[in-house]
């Protein structure tokens, strides 16, 4: 047998990663005064999963490129992610995120906006002065204008959202057009930004590209799940957010189509509005459960993980290709 030194599997590499990033998120944010710090520190720690930064930080590996560097401007990603969750949290009214109370619950309304907005903001200064120095400013201006664009696309994502609620007939090709600018966008970002400042070229930045725009598609497609497979102790969020909202989520979409005619005007029912959100989540996952319409959903995030995998074929380190690859599988595969 060879004495070589085993290479880390890829949970134990991201377990690593996943430290140094919840450390340098804590010393950004000591504790402080100023109420936008501390509602912005509430929101940020203690920190949730902070896939999108993992996944930049990976990104800029998987090209060739050293990330120990970009720790914080990776982290750009993470303000930008929950900035929006804060926003969410006050147009869908929810009181709990991640196991406590939202900003909202706690700080109140207009302190959530304000918060919100100012991560948001936050996420592109830190990105440009964290990164300026460590990669040509050619490469964080264009990093900079991605970050930006990805946080217009959030905001018309949300739109499309609101457009689409109580609409369990609006089909899975718009599900899909709200998933993309929602949630898919900024895992691209996540990618592609950190491909980019780690120096990839622009074939291994556009494979990143297309690797986390089908990622973020499946991560919200399981996201969607969540609330008919997990409880509110698993998620941290409110289980019946999505039927109280009105919300054609995937799983829904999906009953839908299946459904017989009796079947699509129970579904119909449920989110009209007409009943109180718990019947009506109770309405949908009796409707999810006889339609078979969960494992079929589940199905479709697995074959979008799958083509998003597909793109770390030709990646220059198979080692970090191989450690995306584990973080796409562990995203969908996760109940909470």
């Amino acid at each position: 047998m060879s004495d070589a030194p085993a290479v880390p599997m890829p949970d134990t590499i991201s377990i690593f990663l996943l430290d140094k990033l919840q450390r340098e998120l804590e010393y950004l944010w000591p504790p402080g005064a100023e109420p936008i710090h501390e509602m912005s520190r509430y929101a940020l720690l203690p920190p949730g999963k902070l896939l999108r930064p993992q996944l930049f930080m990976h990104s800029a590996k998987a090209v060739g490129g050293n990330p120990e560097p970009l720790l914080a401007a990776a982290l750009s990603v993470e303000y930008l992610h929950v900035g929006s969750l804060i926003h969410d949290d006050v147009i869908d009214d929810d009181a709990i995120r991640r196991g406590r109370p939202s900003v909202q619950a706690r700080y109140g309304v207009p302190g959530a906006i304000v918060s919100g907005d100012a991560l948001m903001l936050r996420s592109i200064s830190i990105l440009v002065t964290h990164a300026t120095n460590h990669a040509p400013a050619a490469s964080v201006i264009k990093a900079a204008r991605m970050l930006a664009e990805t946080g217009e696309g959030l905001c018309r994502g949300q739109a499309l959202e609101a457009k689409l609620c109580g609409d369990v007939r609006c089909g899975l090709s718009s599900y899909r057009s709200m998933v993309e600018q929602k949630t898919g966008a900024l895992f691209q970002a996540s990618c592609e930004i950190g491909a980019l400042l780690g120096g990839g070229a622009a074939p291994q930045v556009r494979a990143l590209n297309r690797f986390g725009h089908h990622l973020g598609i499946a991560f919200q497609m399981w996201d969607d799940l969540l609330s008919y497979v997990s409880g509110e102790e698993r998620t941290g969020k409110p289980g019946r957010s999505d039927a109280a909202n009105r919300r054609p989520t995937l799983p829904v979409l999906v009953g839908y189509d299946v459904a017989d005619e009796a079947g699509r005007a129970q579904f119909e029912l449920a989110l009209s509005g007409k009943i109180p959100e718990s019947d009506a989540h109770g309405l949908l996952l009796g409707l999810l459960d006889d339609s078979g319409a969960l494992p079929l959903a589940e199905e479709m995030a697995a074959r979008e993980t799958q083509v998003a995998k597909s793109y770390l074929a030709d990646l220059p380190d198979p080692d970090t290709a191989a450690e995306l690859a584990a973080l796409a599988d562990a995203a969908i595969r996760r109940r909470g």
